[in-house]
C-alpha cells in the first residue's frame, strides 16, 4: 500500500494484512526516512522536455534530497496509554544511529 501512495509515511492501516498486530499492540511506532524514497525518484528527462525544464526539476529534487538527508521521523501511530505524534530526529545511516536534531536542522526541515 505504501508504494502506491504519494505520501509514503506508514500508517496503521498498513498493518491490517498482518494479522492482529494493530489491534493487539499497546504501542505501534514507525520509522520514516523521506530520503529513502527521494533517492529512488531521480528525475529522468522526458521525451519532449527541454534541458532547462529538466535541469529545473533536477535542481528541485536535489534541494529536497539535501533537506531530507540525515533526518528521520519516528511516528508513534498508536499508544494505548499516551499521546501519538511524530518526532523528527537526526539519522546517521552509516551507523543506523538516531539522535536529537540540532535547532538549525529542525528549522531547515520545517520550511
Amino acid at each position: 500500500q505504501v508504494e502506491q501512495r504519494e505520501d509514503k509515511r506508514p500508517q496503521l492501516s498498513d498493518l491490517r494484512e498482518s494479522g492482529t498486530i494493530e489491534q493487539d499492540s499497546d504501542v505501534v511506532m514507525f520509522i520514516f526516512r523521506e530520503s529513502y524514497y527521494l533517492e529512488r525518484m531521480e528525475p529522468i528527462k522526458k521525451l519532449e522536455e527541454s534541458d532547462e525544464k529538466h535541469n529545473e526539476r533536477t535542481s528541485r529534487w536535489q534541494e529536497l534530497c539535501e533537506k531530507a538527508h540525515n533526518t528521520a521521523e519516528v511516528i508513534i501511530a498508536k499508544q494505548r496509554h499516551g499521546p501519538i505524534g511524530t518526532i523528527k530526529t537526526h539519522f546517521e545511516s552509516s551507523y543506523t544511529r538516531f539522535s536529537n536534531l540540532n535547532v538549525k536542522d529542525y528549522d531547515n526541515i520545517m520550511e
